[in-house]
């Protein structure tokens, strides 16, 4: 398993909106993330792992959508989100 039930109950309450909120963009993004550094790592170890790497790519293109959304819908908050999570230089 990837996450822990406790890893992702972390990233929902550090980056939700509101008391209810378990999927908003931030916390997709946020999941995302902690989900492409664990295969990173994995891949590091595991280098001919290919069907781990597709899967990879995958998620990242899909970071890449939800990150262009979102710095077109709130771009404080993408300026914000990128600078916690620690992505785009």
């Amino acid at each position: 398993m990837v996450l822990t039930k406790e890893t992702k109950t972390n990233l929902i309450d550090k980056y939700k909106r509101h008391k209810t909120d378990v999927g908003s963009t931030e916390v997709q993004i946020a999941i995302l993330s902690e989900r492409i550094r664990y295969l990173t790592e994995h891949l590091k170890e595991h280098r001919k792992d290919h069907h781990s790497r597709r899967g990879l790519l995958r998620l990242v293109r899909q970071r890449q959508r939800l990150l262009a959304y979102f710095r077109r819908k709130n771009s404080e908050g993408y300026q914000k989100i990128i600078s916690e999570i620690g992505i785009r230089g």
